[in-house]
């Protein structure tokens, strides 16, 4: 191949969250300050930089993955030596899947999680406009992108909950069905919360309230979620309006309780409740789960649901593990084409040179004749041209053959047929 592909990364199963933070490049990223010049043996580039991996993508030839090391290490202010440790290197067909991988988040923390892919994307439009990508890492990342959608597609690795968070709303919208025509309290405004919230949103969720001890925070949360801040010792309260609500507060003791509830139970005349305590220690009373239209799930049995749709998003994998190989063929046969088809040009530029001289040699042999058999002898030598050139163009194009392989084919086949002649040489034939 012309040039190779190859990806230089780190990511949070080979580096902790120190050393990802020190050799991040979210600031290195736009056209000022691009951290990976193509330059020297880098011809295209792409910067992935979020808080679980720091990749860059390159096409050169040479010292492609020093180079992108030693420019990623001169960003940071740091030397190849401190950065080397941590990083991975993989090569043409082994950076093609790992990219595809990653797009499909298959290499996540969490396998399945949406968000890779939208901030691949977004790399990859930052690499476009600071004029980085060309012909090869174009198609690779659009290629990266349609595999992500066939593997969501095709298979369910990102449709079941894998967090705690996401597994209560998911609960939450059995139970209920539309989320449009209800409410939900917030009580906590910490990161468990704030990951609830934003999972409430996207199912619909009509109105979020929120209350926290310290009341400035839950103003924070509920402006950033277009949501209403209440007073936390009023909570109870404000229950009759809601029908769902999640609990993530460090209380050592119960902050509702089973008395509480069946007051509330009895104003909203029996409307149906549903109560996530994400807490430990807990804050409802587990009693609260004996009343009627009372749903109560507590962490552990949120856990229990993760579990199971991690298992089931595991055996997912694997069925999305083999759409990524397959695309993997696909690209790499691409790659391979772009080796051998000047050579594939010239042999059937040749071929047909030789049999139009050959035509005319004949023609002038038989003198004058008729239209329709000038057009069949036209046709014949087309026909033997085509067939006589299939052979050689199919080994040319063999994908079964490794790749390093191109070199040795393409020498070959040129040889055999004498590609590199000169015009003298057809003369004599």
């Amino acid at each position: 191949m012309d040039c190779d592909i190859v990806l230089v990364g780190l990511n949070h199963r080979s580096a902790g969250v120190d050393v990802r933070e020190r050799f991040a490049l979210t600031e290195h990223c736009d056209p000022e300050h691009w951290a990976v010049p193509c330059t020297g043996p880098i011809r295209e580039s792409v910067i992935l930089s979020t808080c679980n991996r720091v990749e860059l993508l390159a096409a050169g030839k040479g010292d492609v993955a020093g180079q992108m090391q030693r420019d990623w290490a001169q960003a940071r202010h740091a030397t190849p030596a401190e950065l080397a440790p941590y990083v991975y290197v993989y090569k043409n067909r082994e950076a093609i899947r790992h990219l595809f991988s990653v797009a499909s988040s298959l290499d996540s923390m969490v396998i399945g999680e949406p968000q890779i892919l939208g901030q691949l994307k977004t790399a990859y439009r930052k690499a476009v406009s600071s004029h980085s990508t060309g012909a090869i890492l174009n198609r690779l990342l659009h290629k990266a992108f349609s595999v992500a959608k066939r593997v969501r597609t095709e298979t369910s690795v990102a449709s079941s909950a894998v967090s705690i968070s996401y597994a209560a709303v998911e609960l939450a919208k059995r139970i209920f069905g539309d989320m449009h025509a209800h409410n939900a309290m917030l009580v906590g405004a910490g990161e468990m919360a704030e990951l609830a919230a934003k999972h409430l949103l996207q199912a619909g969720i009509s109105e979020i309230l929120v209350a926290n001890r310290t009341f400035s925070r839950g103003q924070d949360l509920a402006r950033q979620f277009s949501g209403r801040v209440i007073p936390f010792e009023k909570m109870t309260a404000y229950l009759t309006e809601v029908d769902i609500i999640i609990t993530s507060t460090a209380a050592q003791e119960s902050l509702i309780r089973a008395r509480d509830i069946r007051t509330v139970l009895k104003i909203r005349k029996n409307r149906p409740m549903f109560f996530i305590d994400i807490a430990v220690p807990r804050n409802i009373d587990p009693d609260v789960n004996g009343l009627d239209n009372v749903y109560l799930y507590d962490i552990d049995d949120l856990r229990e649901v993760v579990e199971e749709n991690q298992a089931i998003r595991r055996d997912e994998a694997l069925k999305a593990n083999d759409i990524v190989n397959e695309e993997v063929e696909h690209f790499t046969a691409w790659l391979t084409s772009l080796d051998v088809q000047p050579t594939i040009v010239d042999l059937i530029h040749r071929s047909e040179e030789i049999g139009h001289k050959e035509l005319e040699k004949t023609l002038k042999r038989l003198g004058h004749v008729d239209e329709a058999t000038h057009e069949a002898l036209e046709a014949l030598v087309g026909a033997m041209v085509k067939k006589l050139n299939h052979d050689p163009i199919m080994f040319l194009k063999n994908d079964g053959m490794a790749q390093e392989g191109n070199t040795q084919r393409i020498s070959l086949v040129r040889r055999i047929f004498n590609l590199d002649a000169t015009g003298s040489h057809l003369k004599e034939l």
